[in-house]
């Protein structure tokens, strides 16, 4: 959010660090609202999945009919970008496959930055498995 907020403002322009802890509330409390919504247009349609037109008539009961177009008109884009990144063999892909062996070990590192993050920056020691199978 930090990104979004610094890009949409002249660079000589500072964001006080209150202002953005602010924001960003404000962001978090406008998606609960809209997917709170989307819930429900959704529930009176008996759906059990939200659909992109869920979101826009939430949007429109809402109060924010005005913003539908350019929503949409995000929506449509975001629909080619995700093609034209699947076609190119998907989001992450750097050109060159991974083994499964390095799958996993990037997937063990994510976990565990996701881990520090979540303690504080405090990164926990994970305790080696032991294989019980052995034991007996």
């Amino acid at each position: 959010m930090t990104k979004i907020i610094k890009e949409m403002l002249p660079p000589d322009v500072r964001v006080a660090r209150d202002a953005q802890d602010l924001l960003i509330e404000c962001c978090v409390e406008f998606i609960n609202l809209v997917s709170s919504e989307s819930n429900e247009v959704c529930s009176k349609e008996e759906k059990r999945t939200i659909a992109p037109e869920h979101v826009l008539k939430a949007l429109e009961v809402l109060g924010f009919g005005e913003y539908i177009e350019e929503v949409y008109a995000a929506y449509e884009q975001h629909k080619v970008e995700t093609t034209q990144d699947s076609l190119k063999g998907g989001k992450w892909s750097n050109g060159a496959e991974m083994t499964e062996e390095e799958a996993v070990a990037e997937q063990q590192r994510m976990f565990a930055e996701a881990r520090a993050r979540m303690n504080g920056g405090a990164i926990a020691p994970k305790q080696p498995e032991t294989d019980r199978s052995l034991e007996s």
